[in-house]
Parts: C-alpha cells; sequence; structure tokens
C-alpha cells in the first residue's frame, strides 16, 4: 500500500491570517492618514511624529482589546452550543446518533450506511463529531480571543511603525508625498503577501486594499488641509 500523502489545508490559517492582515492594513492605514492629516494641517514633522506614535499605541491597544471580545464572544457561544450537545448525548444519546446519521445520509451516503458510520464514530468521539458534522466547529475554525488578540495587536505594530519610519527618513518638504507613496507601497506589499498566504491571487486584494488606503489618506489629508486654513 503507498502511504498517504501529507496535505496541508490553507483553512487552517483562516483564524491568524484574517487577524494579521487586519492588523497589519489598519497599521497602515491608521498612522499614515494621522500623520498625513496633521502634518498637512501643521506642516510640522515632530507633531504629526507624535500624533503618528499616540495613535500607534492606542491603535494597537484597541485591535487587541476588539478581537479579544469579538473572538470571545464567539468562543462563548461555541461552548454554549458544546454543552448543550454533551447534555443531548448524555440524555438520548439514540436520537443524536439518529441525528448524525441524517447528517450524512443528507450528504449522499445510503441510510443504513450512514447509520454504522455513526454509530462508529460516536463510539470514539461522540462529541467531537456533533460538534464537526452537525455545529461546524473544528480544531481548524475554532475561535482563539488570546491568538487573534496577540496577532492583531502584533501586526497593527508593525504596521504602524513603518510611516513613522518612513516621517524620519523623509526631508520635511517631501513628507507628505513620501509617507504617502511609500504607505500605498507597503499596502501593496501588505496585500500581495496576504493573497499568497491564503492561497489566492495577488492582483485583486492588492488592488482592494491600496484603494481603500489611498481614499483614507485623501480623506485625512484633505480635512488636514481645510482645518490648517481654518486655524
Amino acid at each position: 500500500m503507498r502511504p498517504l500523502h501529507r496535505e496541508v489545508h490553507l483553512v487552517a490559517r483562516i483564524g491568524w491570517l484574517r487577524a494579521a492582515v487586519l492588523g497589519a492594513n489598519d497599521g497602515i492605514i491608521s498612522t499614515a492618514s494621522l500623520i498625513l492629516g496633521v502634518a498637512s494641517a501643521a506642516s510640522d514633522a515632530t507633531a504629526a511624529l507624535t500624533a503618528g506614535v499616540a495613535g500607534l499605541v492606542a491603535g494597537a491597544m484597541s485591535m487587541a482589546a476588539g478581537e479579544y471580545v469579538s473572538v470571545s464572544a464567539q468562543s462563548d457561544t461555541e461552548n454554549a452550543d458544546l454543552a448543550r450537545e454533551i447534555a443531548e448525548l448524555a440524555s438520548d444519546p439514540e436520537h443524536e446518533r439518529e441525528e448524525l446519521a441524517q447528517i450524512y445520509a443528507d450528504r449522499g451516503v445510503e441510510i443504513g450506511l450512514a447509520r454504522q458510520v455513526a454509530l462508529q464514530i460516536m463510539a470514539k468521539d461522540a462529541l467531537g463529531a456533533h460538534a464537526r458534522d452537525e455545529l461546524g466547529i473544528s480544531e481548524a475554525t475554532t475561535a482563539r480571543p488570546v491568538q487573534a488578540a496577540l496577532a492583531s495587536a502584533g501586526t497593527f505594530t508593525a504596521g504602524g511603525l513603518l510611516p513613522l519610519v518612513l516621517v524620519l527618513i523623509s526631508p520635511a518638504s517631501l513628507l507628505l508625498p513620501m509617507v504617502a507613496i511609500g504607505s500605498l507601497l507597503l499596502l501593496a506589499l501588505l496585500g500581495m503577501v496576504g493573497a499568497r498566504a491564503g492561497g489566492a491571487g495577488v492582483l485583486r486584494p492588492t488592488l482592494r486594499v491600496m484603494f481603500w488606503g489611498a481614499l483614507a489618506m485623501a480623506l485625512t489629508t484633505g480635512i488636514g488641509v481645510l482645518f490648517g486654513k481654518v486655524v
């Protein structure tokens, strides 16, 4: 018998990849937009840098808290469903076995064979079988609040540091174009990396993230110019 080859499925990356891409994208866009808004209003690199650092710290904490709270809510829902399933398995195992068999039958398995499959699978791991096939909860997709929070905060910080570096290396007269163009190039790179990691095509994700980044930076720059003239 030929040994089975090991398959690596990209779905296992969904939890951390979504949080990581969101964090880095938000870090670049938020920090760059804040820097551009302040710089266009005050024409002061120091003020722009200070605002960028403050925005970076606040944004990273906000991302971590938001991800932790939202993913914890998902985890609480999953745990509640699992607790309900444990109680049902204890009180009426035959009904639960028939329910699982019907799920397999609906997928195309002959009902008699489906009952045999349900019997054998539940003998090994009844809760795991119902969690996976009835509730759609698996090891690859289960909610991990701490992992999501750390990934979002870490990648937000990494993304937000890049526009700050651009401020430090940019001449005062070129601060706005260097931060804007450099941040768009960083967003393009992020779009390509995220698409590759997720196994998707590169062009559409890259254009998508660049479009929204350009829009955010244009709006904040315009607001900065407007308020700079008013004040």
